[in-house]
């Protein structure tokens, strides 16, 4: 038996994502005949050639002059430009020819489209009298030996001109990242999604068609997985399936991922089934290895373990034969093997350079504790096995598995993917890559707790350390509180300014909109969110919008966070984000906005000297309560 694990679109596009690696090093590990493709990868560099752009060209034409967006009719009056320099850029942003850094930084070779916009913004970081190049705003953000960075910028711009026209003029849900994702978030039916499957095909699905039916010619597998870490992917997950079911009926199709463990665990519309034939939860290697039995005709279909599946009658049915899970030390070595490493694009989205680290470079992804030690937080899905069921393994084994990757990728960075990584364990890694004297460059998600000691920092950048991410999250006492945070906000800043302190990057998740959160404590938020910025704990950071989830602790005890959930209509598909009711009658929404700016211009290092009340464009803005110094005092600065 052969299977295939395949990335459908759209995860990423700087490094695979890990799903398929970590499965298909198991099977293998367990002496199964295991191959995996990257899809997401091959549909991006399918439309951007040269052909590509001339199929792009040809559905532009189709459009009405009164459909046609401003970067649509730019880049039909811009094609031949395109046409020549889409080869070369994609090269150099795959690392293969850096020389042309030069003449993408002239700022003459490629067409600059609506994208290109944005670098106005950089204008009030140099005085005029500064810029020795008027005219190009970024010198101040690179300088003279920024030239790569500088031009992997304007590529990415270039790029991203490009994605808007595929969405404009090919396919109005394409996104790199969030692929048709309406279709598939928290929508409580399968409707939306079987109606788009019924539609006649775009551009873009034929592209994905003759993707799958080439993998598919190319390994001849029995069974196809399909995993599914987002909304963003599901659609395009189907859409393979239904190429599959179409061209190849006698292949099995299994589905599984983030998403699916998410939000389809109370599924009972069939019709998913016209696509997949097994719909796998939670961590896939007993399920997988059940399933494989059951298609060798070991194991019948009432033994498989956390697998739905449609029976004689059309009815959907979740079998969970009980049996315990492969141990974390027992999965074995995730593996790269297949894809194309050399072909990932190392994007640079934003000048930041903690916030670049999620688009730029290709990273080894890498697992160090299954779950999360502290799974306490209000506002996180604690209730489900990614989260709940906590495991490790041993520095001892972590370090062979790096020692492997490193031996088969070639490549010596690695992202730590866990939900909060371990300092114990982080301790006992750093020691044993020092004592074994492996070089690689890491990162990883943390909790910002008081174990992490200056000299707990100072022992992880030795080790490789390069930056972290946290959640600071409402920056409120009380709040942190209330989410069961297990932080306070002087902890956050004496542990961020120690990571900071011996060179390790760090990005602060922020969040607003907390249930019973004020207009007071968003202002005050933003003035220490100010604050850490300018006395250098954080050199990154991003707000998001709180959800409602059904799996964590707010979502299934609304009344101790103040808050009333709106009823929901009867759920057969998926279930997640929950919508609800804070009696502060706060419009989150339109304080967003502010602090967004904010945080934009703080990550670039321009508008510390502004009260934080006037990043909001509203009126009687209270102002903050927060000393302006307070962060300051509590470093010993003042």
């Amino acid at each position: 038996m052969k299977v295939l694990s395949l990335i459908p679109p759209m995860t990423q596009l700087n490094t695979p994502y890990p799903s398929t690696a970590y499965l298909t090093g198991f099977l293998r590990s367990r002496n199964v005949d295991a191959v995996q493709e990257d899809l997401a990868l091959a549909l991006v560099l399918g439309f951007f050639t040269t052909d590509g752009l001339e199929e792009i060209k040809s559905a532009a034409l189709k459009l009405a002059e009164a459909q046609r967006s401003a970067s649509v009719n730019f880049f039909l009056d811009y094609i031949e430009q395109y046409q020549s320099t889409i080869g070369l850029v994609i090269s150099f942003l795959q690392g293969r020819d850096s020389t042309l850094a030069h003449r993408i930084n002239s700022r003459t070779l490629l067409p600059e489209g609506p994208r290109f916009s944005s670098l106005d913004s950089y204008d009030d970081g140099l005085d005029d009298e500064e810029d020795e190049n008027p005219g190009d705003s970024l010198a101040w953000a690179f300088g003279a030996l920024g030239s790569q960075d500088r031009a992997r910028h304007l590529a990415t711009l270039y790029l991203n001109d490009l994605s808007d026209v595929l969405r404009d003029a090919v396919d109005d849900r394409f996104e790199f990242v969030r692929y048709a994702e309406s279709l598939a978030g928290s929508q409580p039916t399968f409707t939306p999604l079987a109606d788009a499957l019924a539609a006649s095909p775009t551009l873009m699905d034929d592209h994905l068609r003759m993707l799958t039916m080439g993998v598919i010619e190319k390994h001849q597998p029995t069974l196809v997985l399909l995993s599914v870490p987002f909304p963003g992917a599901m659609y395009a997950a189907l859409r393979i399936a239904q190429t599959i079911k179409l061209h190849y009926p006698s292949i099995h199709i299994g589905l599984g991922g983030g998403y699916v463990n998410t939000e389809l665990r109370e599924l009972t519309d069939p019709r998913i089934f016209d696509f997949v034939d097994f719909i796998t939860l939670d961590s896939g290697e007993r399920p997988l290895l059940a399933l494989l039995e059951h298609l060798n005709g070991k194991r019948s279909a009432e033994r498989l373990v956390r697998t739905y599946i449609r029976n004689a009658q059309g009815q959907v049915r979740y079998m969970h034969w009980q049996e315990s899970d492969i141990p974390f030390e027992d999965v074995g070595t995730a593996t790269w093997d297949g894809l194309p490493l050399n072909s990932y694009l190392s994007l640079l989205d934003m000048l930041n350079p903690m916030h670049r680290l999620w688009s730029d470079g290709r990273w080894n992804k890498l697992t160090v504790a299954h779950g999360c030690y502290w799974k306490k937080c209000s506002f996180c899905d604690v209730s489900l096995d990614y989260i709940a069921r906590y495991e490790t393994a041993s520095a001892s084994l972590l370090v062979d598995r790096i020692e492997a990757i490193v031996a088969e990728t070639g490549q010596t960075g690695f992202h730590f993917v866990d939900e909060a990584a371990p300092p114990k364990i982080l301790k006992a890694l750093a020691e044993e890559l020092i004592r074994r004297r492996v070089v690689i460059s890491w990162w990883g998600n943390i909790r910002f707790e008081k174990t992490f000691t200056p000299q707990l920092c100072e022992l992880l950048a030795q080790s490789g350390c390069i930056a972290m991410s946290g959640g600071l999250e409402v920056a409120s006492d009380r709040l942190l509180d209330l989410m069961k945070k297990g932080v306070s906000v002087d902890q956050v800043a004496l542990v961020t300014k120690a990571f900071s302190d011996v060179g390790i990057l760090v990005h602060a998740y922020l969040m607003y909109g907390f249930p019973t959160q004020t207009v007071q404590e968003t202002v005050d938020a933003l003035e220490y969110v100010r604050q850490f910025f300018e006395n250098g704990c954080i050199q990154s950071g991003f707000f998001h919008r709180f959800t409602c989830t059904v799996h964590s602790p707010v979502g299934r005890d609304p009344q101790e966070y103040g808050i009333s959930l709106v009823p929901q209509p009867p759920i057969s598909f998926a279930k997640n984000d929950v919508s609800f009711i804070d009696p502060s009658g706060v419009d989150h929404d339109l304080l967003g906005l502010g602090l967004k700016k904010a945080i934009y211009n703080f990550m670039h290092g321009i508008g510390f000297d502004e009260d934080v009340h006037t990043w909001f464009d509203l009126a009687d803005m209270p102002r903050t309560t927060i000393s302006k110094s307070k962060i300051a005092k509590l470093l010993g600065y003042s």
